[in-house]
């Protein structure tokens, strides 16, 4: 999928922000990375590396993917074409207003790991986010 769809789309100078489960570090999976992106992927064992499992601190693990999955699936999906229409519809659908409030989740979340001292947080889900 990163070699076929994902890479060729992505503008020139992207940082490629890979998370930690085994799958994604498999020997052609980290082949394939280092060759694309040298010096520029940040992920497990990568040179701009991060804990393996970190919180929920990026917008796309506190966000986005739970607003993507929930819209896509309020409706019975028919088929591969139908879903890949449903995905586009959907991220298109994130409005400024949206972004701005995630925005602000961000920051929020930030201030709440300096406070803490980079402490284990369990989030609960916000307020926010029941209305997006």
């Amino acid at each position: 999928m990163l070699q076929l769809y994902a890479v060729p789309q992505f503008p020139e100078g992207v940082i490629f922000q890979q998370d930690g489960p085994n799958p994604h570090y498999g020997n052609i999976v980290r082949e394939f990375l280092d060759t694309t992106f040298p010096q520029w992927c940040i992920g497990r064992g990568a040179v701009m590396a991060w804990p393996p499992r970190p919180t929920d601190i990026t917008p796309l693990d506190f966000y986005l993917w739970g607003y993507v999955k929930q819209h896509v699936y309020s409706e019975r999906i028919n088929d591969i074409n139908h879903l890949e229409q449903r995905i586009t519809d959907v991220i298109h659908s994130v409005t400024a207003d949206v972004l701005s409030r995630v925005w602000e989740e961000l920051d929020h979340r930030l201030d709440v790991c300096r406070a803490t001292n980079g402490a284990h947080i369990e989030w609960g889900i916000s307020a926010f986010f029941k209305n997006t």
